[in-house]
């Protein structure tokens, strides 16, 4: 009996040992390639990965995935029989991309070992930047680092100053006089004229205090578009934004004693409509500080309005609401829609509410 079950046992194991070795296998001949140090402007680098079906059956590969879209692998996508060979061509792409590199291939297959990870390395020399990579913006003969000068954030008691690069790429002295400058904004050029080839910068100063001359009576991000001529000729507009926030430092210490905004809930989300109806909601908001609360601005987003409260000061403990519509004319698909509440609150004086929902589009006929 004993015999039997150990001649059983032997059996088993033998079968289960075929069963193993009647499996794909993919070895490679090296699975880490370095392409050492080279220029970027040498442009993509190619290295081929070959290996060998070392199973029993055909080996399929049926997914080679890399790290990042600046490295792109052909592979074999015929079955490859036993004994036979195969390649995975990697296509790596320096393109803005200096320094060092690291990048992984992931191989799937129907091998013994189902995921086999391949490594590219290297280092990247940087190109020389042209005047066309520093800067990329181009009007007429004029090229500039961006064209929108952004001050971020501003308090509303401030005037700040800032600067955009310039240069003049044509072979004569160019004049830049920009026009209808809005009060707030203060606009020229250093130098006033720039002659050929000559590097400059656009000096821009942003008044924000409310309470000067000239001052920009708003809250919250403001943008601006510019025209300016070359010569008295050419006409081309540039970007001027800030953000401009409440200075809340005359209350010091005594935080405790500001107002404060607390909304019962800041998304709405109602769910499906078809697209020309109308939904509507009032978010309640409170109050909760020791002195009046102000709502100094409200700005919903396109395809999204909302009404002021009955009043725009609230005193402490007192309650009011804001009424949000979303209006699904010539909207389909997912909606994410905002309105923007600013407020003389330290704890939170720029609020978000969200409107969201889905937007179908009746059948035709309905």
């Amino acid at each position: 009996m004993k015999r039997i079950i150990y001649t059983l046992i032997a059996l088993s194991f033998v079968i289960s040992t075929v069963a193993q070795q009647k499996n794909a296998s993919i070895s490679f001949n090296k699975d880490v390639h370095n392409f050492g140090t080279f220029k970027e402007e040498a442009g993509i680098q190619k290295y081929i990965f070959n290996f060998t079906n070392t199973g029993s059956i055909p080996l399929i590969l049926t997914n080679v995935k890399a790290s990042c879209g600046c490295t792109t692998p052909i592979w074999t996508k015929t079955p490859i029989a036993p004994g036979q060979k195969g390649e995975i061509s990697v296509a790596f792409n320096p393109k803005n991309r200096p320094g060092k590199f690291n990048k992984t291939i992931s191989v799937t297959s129907n091998s013994s070992i189902p995921t086999k990870v391949l490594r590219i390395t290297g280092v990247v020399s940087p190109r020389e930047k042209t005047l066309t990579d520093l800067y990329p913006q181009k009007m007429g003969n004029l090229r500039l680092k961006s064209n929108h000068l952004a001050f971020t954030k501003i308090n509303n008691t401030q005037s700040k100053t800032d600067s955009l690069e310039i240069v003049n790429i044509s072979d004569s002295t160019m004049t830049i006089v920009f026009n209808n400058v809005p009060a707030h904004l203060k606009l020229k050029t250093i130098p006033s004229k720039l002659k050929p080839k000559q590097k400059g910068y656009i000096v821009g100063t942003y008044t924000a205090s409310l309470n000067k001359k000239g001052g920009k009576q708003d809250w919250g991000f403001i943008i601006d578009r510019v025209v300016f001529e070359i010569n008295g000729k050419s006409k081309h507009k540039i970007s001027v934004s800030a953000t401009i926030q409440e200075d809340f430092s005359h209350y010091g210490k005594k935080l405790d004693k500001a107002p404060n905004i607390e909304f019962e809930n800041t998304t709405f989300n109602f769910g499906t409509i078809e697209q020309g109806e109308k939904i509507s909601k009032e978010f309640i908001f409170t109050n909760t500080g020791k002195t009046d609360l102000i709502i100094r601005k409200i700005k919903a987003s396109c395809g999204c309005t909302a009404t002021q409260p009955a009043s725009l000061i609230i005193k402490p403990g007192q309650t009011s609401n804001i009424k949000a519509t979303f209006n699904s004319r010539g909207k389909r698909g997912k909606q994410n829609k905002t309105i923007t509440i600013i407020t003389n609150s330290p704890a939170s004086s720029s609020v978000t509410l969200r409107v969201r929902g889905m937007v179908t589009v009746p059948p035709t006929g309905k």
